[in-house]
């Protein structure tokens, strides 16, 4: 069983053979008597709602936003 170490920032990093067993990115964390319980995500749903477009992958829908950001971002902070 690997043991891992909570940073600063409360991150922590999952070995790379669970990553693999686990098959998706996205996780879901929860406690249950007393022991952090990490689940794989696989459907939109939940918290991932805002996240679902019909015909998109998750991470086509993240890119989107992202540029979406950054495009607000520059309108604000570089005026014509």
């Amino acid at each position: 069983m690997p043991i891992v170490k909570i940073t600063r920032k409360g991150q922590v990093t999952i070995p790379a053979q669970i990553r693999k067993k686990l098959g998706t990115d996205i996780v879901e964390i929860t406690m249950r008597e007393g022991e952090v319980v990490i689940r794989p995500v696989r459907k939109f749903g939940g918290a991932l709602h805002k996240y679902a477009i019909k015909g998109k992958t998750l991470k086509e829908v993240m890119k989107m936003e992202k540029e979406a950001m950054a495009n607000a971002l520059r309108e604000k902070h570089l005026p014509d």
